[in-house]
């Protein structure tokens, strides 16, 4: 069964929002065997909506809208439904009574453009709105189905849940369709490619695709297969990912959803100790990170932001002469740092960076980009040095990876 996605909106198309809609439907979709082919936004304009329905219904078999049912006037997928299959608008005495009670549980008073919002086209299958007012309509045409539901996300959440997706898997004979993404850090997308790339050539021999997706400071491995019989497949995938293992096994920090934040903070719980960072270049991200965790206090004790030399020295304990002499980004000047912040909190491990983040200050001998990482305990300091580019957020998003990798490094061996 193929499905394509429309999303319906100018604001879309102008960049006032996001797009997120059509990401969560495609995911969902997908986790319960479906594929979606296609993804289209377009304005909210009757020939748009005409043209992009018609073209999709000749290449997918369920077309999914989303937007345009609110009770304002710029709000015509309604219809331009109708007049798409040509029917006309008819009061749902259900509809009808969603709304009332909705506003009644509010306080508001109806006015006529919300009682409007009731009115469907006649040859729908309404699909009730428990979040809202705008109801969704399921059409049945010609061996093809057309959803609409409306643009607030969390009213298309409840509906995709609770009624479309159980209904589309209803139709429909899906087959399993299995993802395991595994996460790397510390080697970027075309090194690893080439370091793995006798093991990518033997996944096709299981019918398994392999998707790179790099981000800052990390590449996502998704392993994708389908069948008709889910335990194989997961068992085909998991053998591929322990094959992985031996091939880079310093480079894979988690899988799925598992965040370096998460990993770092179990391991610091579980071996009872305590961390703080000393950041410069981060201004504080580092620290953004960890504390983003729920139960971070167990063992984060806290940060200095040595954004200025001077806090680097009069609170760290940097040596004057020797920021006079490397310079703030340098090998030495991080170690200090490092060493600094353990022995001022008087934890058990600490972080510190200093970089140049740009788009500003970098030199032949320090270009933008240039980031120095400390990782310290009590009784060992490593200090690397990484170049990572020349955009600004990226930089700093990298290196806080990189810093908390290095850290979890340091836990585990």
């Amino acid at each position: 069964m193929k499905i394509e996605i429309i999303t319906i909106g100018d604001e879309i198309l102008i960049g006032q929002i996001l797009d997120t809609n059509s990401a969560w439907m495609a995911k969902k979709l997908n986790n319960s065997g479906f594929l979606v082919n296609q993804i289209v936004s377009i304005a909210d304009d009757k020939q748009q909506i005409i043209k992009a329905l018609s073209e999709a219904q000749g290449r997918a078999d369920v077309v999914l809208m989303s937007g345009g049912l609110g009770p304002t006037s710029d709000d015509i997928t309604k219809e331009t439904l109708c007049e798409y299959f040509r029917t006309e608008l008819i009061p749902n005495k259900e509809v009808l009574l969603d709304i009332e009670r909705l506003f009644k549980a509010f306080g508001s008073e109806m006015i006529e453009t919300n009682i409007q919002q009731a009115n469907v086209p006649a040859n729908c299958k309404v699909i009730r709105n428990t979040k809202g007012t705008a109801p969704g309509m399921w059409f049945d045409n010609d061996n093809k189905i057309v959803i609409s539901v409306p643009g607030v996300p969390y009213e298309m959440k409840e509906m995709m849940s609770q009624h479309i997706i159980p209904n589309l898997c209803k139709r429909a004979n899906v087959s399993a369709i299995v993802h395991k993404t595994i996460l790397t850090q510390g080697m970027g997308e075309s090194f690893l490619a080439r370091k793995i790339q006798d093991w990518e050539s033997s996944l096709s021999k299981d019918n398994i695709k392999l998707a790179y997706l790099p981000s800052a400071g990390i590449v996502r491995l998704r392993l994708s297969a389908s069948g008709n019989h889910e335990p194989k497949i997961l068992k085909q995938i998991n053998r591929k990912i322990k094959e992985l293992n031996k091939l880079i096994p310093s480079y894979i920090f988690g899988y799925d959803n598992d965040t370096l934040e998460q990993i770092v903070g179990g391991l610091l719980k579980k071996n009872r100790v305590i961390l703080a960072t000393a950041e410069s270049c981060t201004g504080g991200y580092i620290a953004h990170l960890i504390t983003s965790v729920p139960g971070s206090s167990a063992y984060f004790s806290g940060s200095v932001i040595a954004y200025s030399d001077l806090i680097k020295q009069n609170i760290l304990g940097v040596d004057k002469r020797l920021m006079q002499e490397k310079g703030a980004v340098s090998k030495e000047v991080v170690k200090e740092m490092a060493l600094g912040i353990l022995e001022k909190f008087n934890t058990d491990y600490a972080i510190s960076c200093s970089g140049i983040a740009g788009p500003d200050g970098g030199s032949k001998e320090k270009p933008v980009g240039t980031v120095w990482i400390g990782v310290a305990s009590k009784s060992d300091v490593l200090v690397k040095k990484f170049h990572f580019g020349d955009n600004r957020q990226y930089i700093i998003r990298a290196t806080a990876l990189t810093a908390l990798n290095l850290l979890r490094k340091m836990l585990v061996a």
